[in-house]
C-alpha cells in the first residue's frame, strides 16, 4: 500500500513530461495552425464594418396619488372631490420589453427616416437596408458561405404571395417576408435594458452610421414613451370620453328644457290659471332635474380631466441621445486574441486526440475471440 502511494506522484510527473514531449514534437503543427487562425482573425478584424452605438436612459414616473396638496385644495373650492381610495402605481418594468417586441412598434421604427452619408434626403430604415446598405466583404462572404443554404431554400420557395382576403380595415397586424427579415435585423440592433432595482430604462442602437444610430435611438425612445403613455392612460381616457359624450347630451337636454320654460313664461305672462300653474310646475321640475344632472356631469368631467393628468406618466431623461464619435465595434485586438487562442486550443486538441483515435481504431479492428465454455 505504501509503495503504491509513493509511486502515484512519480506516475503523474512521468505523464506530464510525456505530454510536454508530445506537444514539443508537434510544435510545428501548433505554430502552423495558430498562424492560419491568426490570418483568419486578421481578415475578420480588418474587413469588419465599423459599428456605432447610440444610447439613452430615462426614468418613467407618475404623479403623486395623494389627494391633498395644491391641486386638491383648488378642486375642493370648485366642489370637486378627488378621492383617495385607489392607489396608482408606477408603470410595470415588464411593460417595456413587451412594447418593444410588438409588431406595431417595430413597424413604426422601420419607417423612421434616417440621415445617411452620401444622400441629400433622409431615407427610411427599411428602404436603406433593402436598397442601399452594403454589408462589406465579410458580410457578403458570410452570406454566400454560411448563409448559402438559406439563400438556396429561399430561391426554390420563391417570394411568398400576399393573401387576397386581406382588407385595409383589418385590425390584425400582418407583415410581409421582407418586413419580417428587417424586424429580425432591427431586434439585433436595438437593445432595451430595464433596471428593476433602480427604476430606469436604457435603449441602445447599433448601426454603421453614427448619426442614423442617434436618430433611431431617439425615435425608439419617443415611440416607447408614447406607447407607455397610451397604455397607462387608456382606461382613464375612455372614461373621460364617455363622460364627455354624456355631458354633451345632458347639456343639450338642459338647454332645450331651459328654452321651453322661458317660452312658456313669456307666452303666459299675466295669466293666472290652475292649468298654467301645473304646466309651469312641470317645466320647472324638468328644468331643475336637467340642471342637477348637467351640473353633476360637469363636476365629474372636471374630476376625470384631473384623473387623466394624474395618470399621465412623466419621463425624466437621465442620459439624452448623443451622436457617437467613436466606434463600438469591431474590437480588432480582441478578435485577434480570440482567434489565436482558438488556434492554439484546436491544435493541441488535435495532437492529443490523434493518438487516442489511433488506439481506438486499432482496438476496433482487432479480431475478437469467443470463449466457449463446456458445461
Amino acid at each position: 500500500m505504501d509503495t503504491q502511494i509513493q509511486q502515484d506522484p512519480q506516475n503523474d510527473s512521468i505523464d506530464l513530461i510525456a505530454l510536454l514531449k508530445k506537444l514539443w514534437a508537434g510544435k510545428k503543427t501548433i505554430i502552423k495552425t495558430t498562424l492560419v487562425f491568426f490570418v483568419i482573425g486578421l481578415f475578420v478584424a480588418v474587413f469588419s464594418k465599423n459599428q456605432y452605438t447610440a444610447e439613452t436612459t430615462f426614468v418613467p414616473l407618475v404623479q403623486s396619488d395623494t389627494p391633498g396638496g395644491k391641486l386638491g385644495g383648488l378642486a375642493s373650492l370648485a366642489g370637486i372631490s378627488l378621492g383617495g381610495g385607489v392607489s396608482n402605481s408606477e408603470i410595470s418594468p415588464e411593460l417595456y420589453p413587451e412594447i418593444v417586441s410588438s409588431i406595431p412598434y417595430q413597424k413604426e421604427l422601420l419607417a423612421t427616416p434616417l440621415t445617411i452619408e452620401g444622400f441629400s434626403e433622409k431615407i427610411p430604415y427599411a428602404s436603406y437596408y433593402q436598397h442601399h446598405y452594403s454589408p462589406g466583404v465579410l458580410g457578403y462572404l458570410k452570406k454566400y458561405t454560411l448563409g448559402l443554404p438559406g439563400q438556396l431554400i429561399a430561391a426554390v420557395k420563391g417570394k411568398p404571395t400576399t393573401t387576397s382576403n386581406q382588407t385595409s380595415d383589418s385590425k390584425i397586424a400582418q407583415i410581409s417576408q421582407e418586413e419580417y427579415e428587417l424586424i429580425e435585423q432591427l431586434q439585433e440592433q436595438l437593445l432595451l435594458t430595464v433596471n428593476d432595482k433602480e427604476g430606469f430604462v436604457s435603449i441602445a442602437v447599433l448601426m454603421d452610421q453614427p448619426l442614423a444610430a442617434a436618430e433611431m435611438a431617439q425615435k425608439a425612445q419617443e415611440t416607447l414613451q408614447q406607447y407607455a403613455l397610451d397604455f397607462k392612460t387608456q382606461k382613464s381616457k375612455e372614461e373621460l370620453r364617455y363622460i364627455q359624450e354624456r355631458h354633451q347630451e345632458k347639456k343639450a337636454d338642459f338647454e332645450r328644457i331651459q328654452v321651453q320654460l322661458a317660452r312658456f313664461q313669456d307666452q303666459n305672462r299675466g295669466i293666472n290659471t290652475s292649468l298654467r300653474a301645473v304646466e309651469l310646475l312641470r317645466l320647472q321640475s324638468a328644468y331643475d332635474l336637467a340642471f342637477s344632472v348637467y351640473a353633476e356631469l360637469s363636476k365629474q368631467l372636471e374630476t376625470q380631466n384631473l384623473q387623466v393628468k394624474k395618470d399621465t406618466p412623466l419621463f425624466t431623461v437621465l442620459k439624452p441621445v448623443n451622436i457617437p464619435n467613436e466606434k463600438s465595434q469591431p474590437k480588432r485586438a480582441l478578435i485577434l486574441v480570440i482567434y489565436v487562442f482558438l488556434g492554439v486550443v484546436l491544435s493541441i486538441g488535435f495532437l492529443l486526440g490523434k493518438d487516442a483515435l489511433k488506439e481506438l481504431k486499432k482496438q476496433w479492428n482487432a479480431p475478437s475471440t469467443v470463449v466457449l465454455e463446456n458445461e
